[in-house]
């Protein structure tokens, strides 16, 4: 660009939603291959920063800063589009829920990407598709790990909004075979509007009275509500035949995480603000209960124990923000979906 000046990029949300529904499978591949990072310790990830408010109890705002960087050997395979190999960068994320009374979302975001050659933002996205997708395919890309396979006879759904719905888009359309769906919210309207919604995909789906006739018997189990803290004790509820995507982290009770053979994605990351493994944490005093994590799966250094029910609870790294971020962005310029504002920074 000459003159000492940087390209600044802005992408929202419609540009990102198309890229991202358009590359699904593709994603879960980015999520897998950071991961695989994350454990080969090309990531940098530190602690989520959470900023409360006393006067909005319900509210916060997250930062997740992060870097990641391709091994050289991947930098041509790595799908990251931009052509930086090395990228670091922040999601900021609000999550009011209040918001459902005014009738907007509940969670907004942007992510911010610097070059690491520079250390110059070089583009800013629209963050809630990019935070939802990335979490979705994670939790794919676990199930599948967890579940040995891709085909389910029953799969429970406990909170139906819209990060449920990516995560129901991420198991379709990387090729589950799943045979019925149930579903359950503590609103009726919006568990009748998921179950309308899978219904319109050709599936079959029903809704459930309970969290309990939902859970019960259901070989994969999502949990993607807004519980501020446990509320299922009962480890009978849960069987060895089941998976559970615990995407939500705050629904299960101690005795029910006991049971289980535990798997997260970053063991401190998860270990915080009381999920319920913190809280399982806190009540042992010790890490035991932990079998590991994604990339441990991934790598085979351990594997699905098919004597208890497996339950999976993914924090959220930022560096899989970043892998997905630069992905979209990349694919945006070729697209032409993304503004330049040229002249933003301007280099001394």
């Amino acid at each position: 660009m000459g003159n000492g000046e940087t390209r600044f990029d802005v992408v929202g949300a419609e540009a990102i939603s198309g890229i991202l529904a358009r590359s699904r499978r593709e994603v879960v591949r980015l999520v897998r291959d950071a991961y695989l990072a994350h454990r080969s310790g090309r990531t940098i990830n530190p602690d989520s920063y959470f900023l409360s408010f006393p006067d909005r109890p319900t509210a916060r705002i997250i930062a997740l800063p992060a870097r990641l960087r391709d091994a050289p050997a991947e930098e041509a395979d790595s799908g990251a589009g931009s052509g930086k190999a090395d990228v670091a960068g922040i999601k900021w994320i609000a999550s009011f829920p209040e918001n459902h009374e005014r009738g907007l979302a509940r969670a907004s975001a942007v992510v911010v990407l610097n070059d690491m050659a520079t250390g110059f933002p070089y583009a800013c996205l629209e963050g809630s598709h990019i935070s939802a997708a990335r979490t979705a395919a994670s939790a794919v890309l676990a199930a599948g790990l967890l579940h040995g396979g891709t085909r389910a006879r029953s799969v429970a759904i406990v909170g139906c909004g819209p990060i449920a719905a990516t995560h129901v888009d991420y198991l379709l359309d990387t090729g589950w075979d799943i045979a019925s769906f149930r579903v359950h919210d503590r609103v009726d309207g919006r568990a009748d509007a998921f179950r309308d919604r899978l219904r319109a995909r050709g599936q079959s789906a029903e809704t459930t009275a309970t969290v309990a006739d939902a859970v019960r018997g259901a070989e994969v189990v999502l949990f993607a509500t807004t519980s501020p803290a446990p509320y299922l004790d009962d480890p009978g509820l849960f069987t060895a035949e089941q998976t559970i995507l615990h995407v939500s982290l705050r629904d299960l009770g101690v005795p029910v995480i006991l049971g289980a053979q535990n798997i997260v994605d970053d063991v401190e990351h998860c270990l915080k603000a009381r999920t319920s493994v913190h809280l399982a944490e806190l009540h042992t005093g010790g890490r035991g209960f932990i079998a590991g994590t994604i990339a441990d799966l991934l790598t085979g250094h351990i594997a699905p124990d098919p004597g208890r029910v497996r339950i999976l609870s993914p924090f959220g790294l930022g560096v899989l923000d970043l892998a997905v971020a630069r992905f979209v962005h990349g694919r945006a310029v070729a697209e032409g979906h993304a503004v330049a504002i040229n002249g933003f920074f301007t280099a001394p």
